[in-house]
């Protein structure tokens, strides 16, 4: 017997399906996503949850004409699964297959690509005014959670629409709130009549003939407008939307299909921004997930009968956990420090904080600008706050690190989760661009700890640092090191020697720093001596320690998982071009390509980037095969090493700037 869903490809397809069939397209569409991502791992309770919801509008909208923009796009798989995407699904967040966003080159049905939350009322009214700038006809449709309601970007994208009266829908899915059969119904009862085709003409001709009466006309118009505003106010909850000018619509079932379509279809051609309040259940159809939606997020995959995650091979604990323990201890031992998450309290390790001190963790909501600020402000006032936001996402915030804290040069710390490759989550995830965005600012010091041991000194060392910092690190398990009892405070700005060499020094940053050593044996097995060096800090970088080997090798490497422009290695060739050691020492910086970075397992992805010990030796060993013969570089070293007569027996004593005129 076939599925309703087998003959499903696209939007027209799905046209032709009953009405009344359509729940049972759900069931098939539900089980369809639990067997793919609970190989593939995926955003599950989100998608779950909103399966009606994405074929009443598809039943009802003609998409691509009619563009639907997904706000985050988490939430988009049923989209994927009715736009022809079905047969490639089980591809889902792998090297090379579908995206877990909407992502516009991927398909004609997704208009936006996004993968961070509140942008989709700004597009959607941009997408709105450049259709009527086209003289087009078809509808914009902004489809955005309560979550990324809490953004600030969407409520500046509400205040806009509603100024400027576009003609487009915003969708409003709210999984919070339960449904209550009397309010809810009844107030989905008020909404349909104040805001259906026959109502609103009727009001229109009403409103024409109370203004033609001649004296009073206007004030009895506007008492009518007072009164029919204070019913609204009593009986809907969505009387801020109708201040900001929306008509408001709903709350409406998310998980039945025949009203949303009915109340898509009584408002497809209004004119003006309409708000429709849907509510919907995250897990919708999985009571697992159901009942824990916020595990089910971001699942692993998993056994859909025992609704357990499959076992994974035994790991050293995440970088995540390990921060979010040292966080607890010092709190422990100093009540200043306090927690702060933008909405992601799970992802950084900031719940597991907020069990133990739940009155010093503070969750802003999707909304960085504000966790920025409201950390800047208790460090003002004594306390040691510690911002605990994926690297990626601290970019929505720039003004705010800028103006709020590096200006002022307040204490507090930002903790960069997911710094590097992210892998599965793909190009709007990657936290590849964190040391360039921040290494420019005034007072900010930026650190990056080689283990997870390293982690937990140098959370020590930036909550007790007066002025910011940025400590980044990486997605996934630490290397299994063994662990201080005690923290310790790290000096600021200085590096460690891990390995020395004659040929060639490695100075590595962050979590590239044991890679670095793996691909240093690699070298010595071709006859190539590289010293490693851990610099623990990409602002400010260890000048001694480079110029020390500067002078000795005559040839730096420099090792990062970020983008090599603006990032760790140009810090090392702006530190080198201050010395006499800039002209004389060959540079080579390996990192991230000028490129975007799309979705894959980590270890493909920095296979393909030449960030793994193999492809970095074989960079290295051409990197020194070009250079001039070891026995002159020899010469040229020591010539050097003489003439530099800040420098010690040991090379390190001292850092000689550049003169005058060599600048």
């Amino acid at each position: 017997m076939n599925k309703l869903f087998d003959n499903i490809d696209s939007p027209e397809d799905l046209k032709k399906v009953k009405r009344e069939e359509l729940p049972i397209v759900a069931q098939e569409i539900r089980a369809m996503l639990l067997d793919t991502i609970s190989q593939t791992g995926g955003h599950l309770s989100s998608n779950l949850g909103v399966v009606e919801l994405t074929l009443a509008l598809h039943y009802v909208f003609s998409s691509p004409v009619d563009k639907i923009i997904w706000d985050v796009g988490h939430q988009s798989y049923v989209h994927k699964l009715l736009t022809g995407r079905k047969s490639r699904f089980h591809t889902l967040r792998q090297y090379k297959g579908l995206c877990g966003f909407t992502h516009r080159d991927e398909s004609e049905h997704d208009h936006w690509n996004c993968g961070h939350g509140g942008t989709s009322i700004t597009a959607a009214s941009a997408f709105a005014q450049a259709r009527d700038l086209n003289k087009q006809d078809n509808s914009v449709i902004a489809v955005i959670g309560d979550g990324s309601m809490t953004s600030g970007m969407a409520f500046e994208g509400l205040n806009y629409t509603g100024h400027a009266k576009n003609d487009m829908i915003v969708i409003l899915n709210d999984n919070e709130m339960s449904i209550s059969e009397n309010v809810g119904g009844m107030s989905a009862h008020l909404s349909q009549i104040m805001t259906g085709q026959v109502m609103t003409k009727i009001k229109r001709e009403i409103d024409d003939l109370l203004l033609a009466i001649p004296g009073i006309g206007k004030d009895i118009s506007r008492y009518a407008h007072r009164l029919d505003e204070a019913i609204k106010g009593v009986f809907i909850p969505g009387r801020l939307f109708e201040d900001l000018g929306f008509r408001y619509v709903g709350p409406v079932d998310g998980h039945n299909t025949d009203s949303l379509i009915d109340c898509f279809n009584s408002i497809k051609s209004l004119k003006g921004p309409t708000l429709v309040h849907v509510i919907t259940r995250k897990g919708k159809g999985y009571n697992v997930a159901e009942e824990k939606s916020d595990v089910w997020h971001g699942a692993k995959p998993f056994n859909i009968e025992t609704g357990k995650f499959l076992a994974t091979k035994k790991a050293p604990p995440t970088y995540t956990s390990v921060f979010a323990n040292a966080l607890i201890e010092l709190a422990k031992a100093d009540e200043k420090v306090i927690g702060i998450t933008a909405a992601m309290p799970d992802g950084t390790g900031i719940s597991e904080f907020g069990k133990v001190f739940p009155g010093r963790t503070f969750d802003v909501g999707m909304a960085e600008q504000q966790a920025v600020s409201f950390a800047g402000a208790l460090s003002i006032e004594g306390l040691r706050p510690v911002a605990a936001i994926y690297s990626t996402f601290l970019q929505r915030a720039y003004d705010q690190v800028v103006h709020d804290i590096c200006l002022m040069n307040l204490s507090v710390t930002f903790a960069l989760d997911r710094a590097g490759i992210v892998g599965e989550d793909g190009a709007t995830h990657q936290g590849l661009y964190d040391i360039a965005y921040l290494r420019t600012l005034p007072n900010m010091v930026i650190m990056g700890p080689k283990d997870e041991n390293e982690l937990r000194h140098m959370l020590h060392t930036a909550v007790y640092h007066q002025g910011p910092v940025a400590l980044r690190y990486p997605r996934g398990s630490g290397l299994g090191v063994k662990m201080d009892k005690e923290m310790k405070a790290l000096e600021i700005g200085k590096g460690e020697v891990l390995r020395e060499g004659t040929d060639l020094a490695i100075f590595a940053f962050g979590h590239m720093v044991e890679p670095a050593m793996k691909t240093a044996d690699l070298l010595a097995k071709k006859n190539i001596s590289a010293a490693v060096i851990n610099a623990r800090f990409a602002k400010p970088v260890d000048k001694e320690l480079i110029f020390k080997f500067a002078v000795s090798t005559g040839r730096i490497a420099t090792i990062e998982e970020h983008s090599v422009m603006g990032g760790f290695g140009s810090a090392v060739l702006e530190a080198l071009h201050e010395t006499d050691a800039g002209g004389k020492t060959e540079v080579k910086c390996i990192g991230v390509k000028d490129a975007v970075i799309e979705h894959g397992a980590p270890s493909i992805i920095r296979k393909n980037l030449k960030l793994d010990p193999e492809s970095m030796c074989n960079t290295l060993v051409e990197f020194v095969g070009v250079l001039e013969p070891k026995q002159k570089l020899q010469e040229k070293k020591t010539k050097f090493s003489n003439e530099s007569r800040s420098v010690g027996d040991n090379g390190s004593k001292g850092f000689q700037p550049a003169s005058k005129a060599a600048n």
